[in-house]
């Protein structure tokens, strides 16, 4: 399924407003996302890190781990009015400005 991130935050509040009834809170939607961060941060961890896998880490998916963070995401940017589309857009724009050659003349990155 190929959709743009605006067809994407658009389906997330059709879904919202569906099936999930409504949104929760702003502030509870951060904590959310900060717990998904967390699950994806602890697969990540245990994946590419020093850290084993714990018995209660089976059946845990890095890509729906990443998938909760975004879907969380969206529905903050849908609650405050962010059209993540164009925020990416701007943002690339400011990054290639401002690191036009900061990465290229990175002796770190050699």
């Amino acid at each position: 399924m190929d959709i743009t991130i605006r067809e994407a935050q658009q389906q997330v509040d059709e879904w919202i407003r569906t099936v999930g009834v409504r949104y929760f809170g702003e502030l509870t939607n951060l904590g959310i996302l900060m717990e998904e961060v967390g699950e994806l941060s602890r697969i990540m961890v245990r994946t590419y890190g020093e850290q084993s896998f714990k018995p209660g880490d089976n059946g845990k998916e890095m890509a729906d781990e990443m998938a909760d963070v975004l879907w969380v995401l969206m529905c903050l940017a849908n609650q405050t009015g962010v059209d993540l589309t164009d925020a990416l857009a701007k943002n690339m724009e400011k990054k290639t400005m401002r690191d036009a050659t900061r990465h290229q003349d990175n002796e770190k990155l050699r």
